[in-house]
């Protein structure tokens, strides 16, 4: 049995615990990283190096589905392919479905015969929020679907809170450095850029140091 690297730990309580949780599984990167955004980042929260281990996962999205236990939430949606697995442990703690959109001609729809019902409360999860895009995309697709939008719930929010979205909780918020193509140092500098998400596989790194953030 293949055991986690942060070994049996309890549930984590505050963002110190969730970002030395992630260091010890080696999910925070660092380097030179393009993010599904677009932009650039030397920094890179790798939520699939900690969500394999099923312990970390449940203590997690523990964290999201405490926060909207109380919202009568019918079906929890997420992006493809990030936020699945966030979505299918917080689906699983709510008692309630949990599906994905997928990308087709790069547009995100539901597909597989997955479906939301007019009227139903509709949760959003995603494993980082950096600008938000794919977030609003899915937001779309509950909205058209004739669903309620009840909230967001993500593990990472490195925006800050700039993305801004309603009724919105986060394991971690924090804001990391992200640059445009064409105004990144990094580029500037040559150092190699990588892209770690799930539209291009990725050979590890070692993991960083925490960055600089406020709790």
């Amino acid at each position: 049995m293949i055991r986690s690297p942060a070994g049996s730990v309890p549930s984590p309580d505050t963002q110190e615990d969730i970002l030395a949780l992630f260091r010890r599984t080696g999910a925070l990167l660092e380097g030179h990283f393009q993010l599904s955004s677009g932009l650039h980042s030397p920094q890179y929260f790798q939520c699939a190096r900690v969500l394999q281990y099923p312990e970390h996962a449940e203590a997690l999205c523990g964290r999201i589905a405490a926060r909207f236990r109380n919202e009568s939430v019918g079906v929890v949606i997420a992006p493809a392919l990030g936020g699945i697995v966030v979505a299918q442990e917080v689906g699983r703690q709510l008692n309630v479905r949990s599906i994905f959109a997928e990308r087709r001609e790069n547009e995100l729809i539901l597909r597989r015969g997955l479906e939301i019902a007019p009227g139903e409360r509709v949760l959003v999860c995603e494993d980082v929020i950096t600008t938000g895009g794919s977030v609003e995309e899915v937001m779309k697709i509950v909205r058209g679907s004739g669903g309620t939008l009840v909230g967001v719930g993500a593990i990472v929010d490195r925006s800050g809170g700039a993305a801004g979205f309603e009724n919105s909780y986060s394991t971690v918020t924090l804001k990391v450095l992200a640059y445009k193509p064409d105004e990144c140092p990094l580029c500037k500098l040559e150092v190699p850029i990588e892209t770690p998400g799930s539209r291009e596989a990725f050979h590890g790194k070692a993991p960083m140091s925490a960055p600089n953030h406020r709790t």
